[in-house]
C-alpha cells in the first residue's frame, strides 16, 4: 500500500489527471508482470522531477525507480507528461500558487572560467595543499594538528 506523502498528488489533483494517463493495456499472451498503479508512478516521477535527485534515488514508497523511470520515458514520448505538466501547472494557476507569466526557461549559460593564466602567479591562498589538510579540517583531532604542522 502506498503511504500518502504531503507533497504526493491531492485526490482532487489525480482526478484531473487521471484521465490523462492512459491505462495499461495487458499483454495478449497474458505474460509478464502486472503494471504497478499509475498514480503511484507518476508521484514517484514527480518526486524526482521536484527534488532533482537521480533515478536510483527514488523512496521505497514508490514503485521501484526502472519501472517510473521507463514510464516517464514512454509518457514523454507519447506526450502524456507535456499534458500532465500542463494540468498541474493550471491547477496550481487556479489555487493562486503559481503565475504562469511569472515563470520562464532561460537556455543561456556562462562558461565557467578554467583556471588562471599561466602567466598569472598563484596567490598564496590559491597554492596547492597537502593532501592531509582536508581531512584534518574534517576530523579536527588535537593529535592530528600536530603531526600536519611537522608535515608540511
Amino acid at each position: 500500500m502506498l503511504i500518502p506523502n504531503i507533497r504526493d498528488l491531492t485526490n482532487v489533483q489525480w482526478e484531473v489527471l487521471d484521465s490523462l494517463i492512459p491505462e495499461p493495456t495487458p499483454r495478449r499472451d497474458g505474460r509478464g508482470r502486472p503494471w504497478k498503479d499509475r498514480r503511484a508512478v507518476l508521484n514517484g516521477i514527480l518526486w524526482v522531477l521536484r527534488t532533482g535527485a537521480p533515478w536510483a534515488d527514488v523512496p521505497d514508497r514508490y514503485p521501484s525507480y526502472q519501472t517510473c523511470h521507463r514510464r516517464f520515458q514512454q509518457w514523454v514520448r507519447s506526450g502524456v507528461m507535456k499534458r500532465v505538466l500542463q494540468a498541474l501547472a493550471l491547477d496550481l494557476k487556479a489555487r493562486g500558487a503559481l503565475d504562469v507569466r511569472e515563470a520562464f526557461i532561460d537556455g543561456s549559460f556562462a562558461p565557467a572560467k578554467k583556471g588562471a593564466q599561466k602567466s598569472e602567479k598563484q596567490s598564496a591562498a590559491k597554492e596547492p595543499r597537502s593532501w592531509q589538510w582536508p581531512i584534518a579540517m574534517v576530523f579536527p583531532l588535537p593529535s592530528a594538528s600536530k603531526v600536519l604542522h611537522h608535515t608540511r
